[in-house]
């Protein structure tokens, strides 16, 4: 490795644990170059601005996530199987650690810079990097009725999200929440309740 990716990779990973203990707002560039051991003019050498490192730092974590599988949809399998699979491989990633972690560094900056909002909005993670396409194959082999595609993967993913996600992320998870298996099962009831071509 060379030595000048070797001081970026030490200013990632320093500026990593630093967003996560105390914030992006709260981690100045002479703090970074500290726990980096080395000059602010490296750091700027390789980050023009501190927003870049930002982007830098949550685009290397994000390599770091385990996105699961890319499902296709199959027509000799059942709808409610596929879209179960698809809900437990998307609830592994919305509550792993590694995750939670860039969502913790990402949330109060996404809020406040909307280049940076608009910058991860366009990077589809997870399974929206392919929901949309299995629920159009779903519609043209009749195995269900959607209107508005997009919209319809956008309900599939807030719903875990809702129940999943957002409780972890916020810390206020209760004594008595649900399981993902009864997450997952009611997502899918009731998207196939709006969405199944063959009415329950």
């Amino acid at each position: 490795m060379k030595q000048s990716e070797k001081k970026r990779r030490q200013i990632l990973q320093a500026t990593e644990t630093l967003f996560a203990q105390h914030g992006v707002q709260n981690t100045s560039m002479d703090l970074v170059a500290k726990e980096a051991e080395v000059s602010k003019r490296t750091i700027y050498n390789h980050f023009e601005t501190k927003e870049l490192l930002l982007y830098s730092v949550l685009e290397h974590m994000m390599l770091q996530i385990d996105q699961g599988d890319i499902y296709q949809f199959q027509s000799d399998k059942s709808i409610e199987q596929q879209l179960q699979d698809i809900a437990h491989s998307e609830v592994r990633l919305l509550t792993s650690e590694p995750f939670i972690r860039v969502a913790r560094v990402a949330f109060i900056e996404l809020l406040q810079t909307p280049t940076l909002a608009s910058h991860f909005n366009n990077n589809k993670i997870g399974c929206m990097r392919y929901l949309e396409q299995f629920l159009a194959e779903a519609v043209e082999n009749q195995v269900l009725e959607i209107e508005h595609i997009g919209f319809a993967a956008q309900q599939f993913l807030y719903q875990l999200k809702s129940f999943a996600f957002y409780p972890k992320l916020y810390g206020f998870e209760l004594a008595d929440a649900q399981s993902p298996e009864f997450i997952v099962e009611q997502t899918v009831r009731l998207f196939l309740a709006r969405y199944s071509a063959v009415k329950l």
